[in-house]
């Protein structure tokens, strides 16, 4: 039986991005006891940089036993290319499309990311996320039904999931526009900051969820308010935030007519995820705000779990 579920030793998760990489030492009983964060994501590593990695973890703590791997490490671009897991899928069907591997003289599971014909009828994937939604969903007590997990970011990902399967999802570059447009362009100069809750972000929510214009129609507004409304640049960028965000929530109730009257659970950086349960509130739909490290260490023990499970069936 695999070390994770018999308890011979602490499991190994590690997130492994193109910028970074993270490691937690987990406890049989699910506690972490040790983490590590590097600035070495693979983007930046050749082969033995990353054998390198995998050698340090293995001085500071030990024996690693099989780690768990997720994120980028499983592109083409890091260790191995683990493809994806076509969903609908489960945790189950998840572990079972892992690539077992050496990373060195250590073996490594790459998780698959996850892959799905989105509900606007187009492709749509994910790679490293897939871990912390179904750590949340081993950890909640109700998987029965329908539920949207959204993970602000970057790139937030808009997920729908039904009956502890992930069914589809999509994913919206909201985060990187703002990112963008407020550190170069026209509206660098009039925006400053990361945008926070009040007046000028429920403004843009409400102006993106009420015009029917398309974003490209709206986001000169913002300068406009600028020069005839004397918006601040702190409020500007407020808006500008408002405005991406209320885009991305009006899209996901086009999308998903059901997501008005399921729970909807936000996981990710706490202050992004109070912008985004500010704005579904304004529409009537309630969110709750989950720390994203126990979502990740669960779904690492998840994956070991049914692995073993698996291992046991075909003993």
């Amino acid at each position: 039986m695999s070390h994770a579920a018999d308890g011979a030793r602490p499991l190994v998760g590690i997130n492994w991005g193109s910028s970074n990489f993270r490691a937690w030492r987990i406890g049989v009983d699910g506690k972490v006891l040790d983490r590590v964060a590097m600035p070495r994501g693979v983007a930046a590593l050749d082969r033995d940089g990353m054998r390198a990695c995998i050698d340090e973890l293995a001085t500071r703590w030990g024996p690693l036993g099989t780690c768990w791997a997720s994120g980028m490490v499983g592109s083409n671009i890091g260790w191995a290319d683990a493809s994806y897991c076509e969903a609908p899928s489960s945790v189950a069907d998840l572990s079972a499309h892992s690539l077992a591997t050496m990373i060195g003289d250590t073996p490594v599971r790459i998780i698959p990311g996850l892959a799905c014909t989105g509900p606007h009828g187009g492709p749509d994937v994910m790679r490293g996320e897939e871990v912390e939604l179904y750590g949340y969903l081993a950890n909640t007590s109700v998987v029965a039904g329908d539920r949207f997990i959204v993970l602000p970011g970057t790139h937030s990902k808009w997920v729908y999931c039904r009956d502890g399967r992930i069914v589809d999802f999509f994913t919206s570059m909201g985060g990187e526009v703002f990112d963008r447009m407020t550190s170069q362009g026209l509206l660098a100069s009039i925006t400053e900051g990361s945008g926070a809750v009040g007046a000028a972000f429920d403004g843009g929510c409400d102006r993106a969820r009420s015009s029917g214009l398309n974003l490209g129609s709206l986001l000169f507004e913002t300068r406009a308010r600028a020069v005839r409304a004397g918006l601040g640049k702190e409020d500007a960028a407020s808006h500008l935030r408002g405005l991406l965000i209320g885009g991305e929530i009006a899209d996901a109730l086009r999308l998903y007519p059901a997501l008005a009257g399921a729970p909807v659970t936000l996981i990710g950086n706490p202050g992004l995820s109070a912008m985004f349960a500010r704005a579904l509130a304004a529409t009537g739909i309630a969110a709750e705000i989950v720390d994203s490290e126990p979502c990740c260490i669960a779904g690492y023990r998840a994956l070991a779990v049914a692995v073993a499970v698996s291992e046991v069936r075909a003993a």
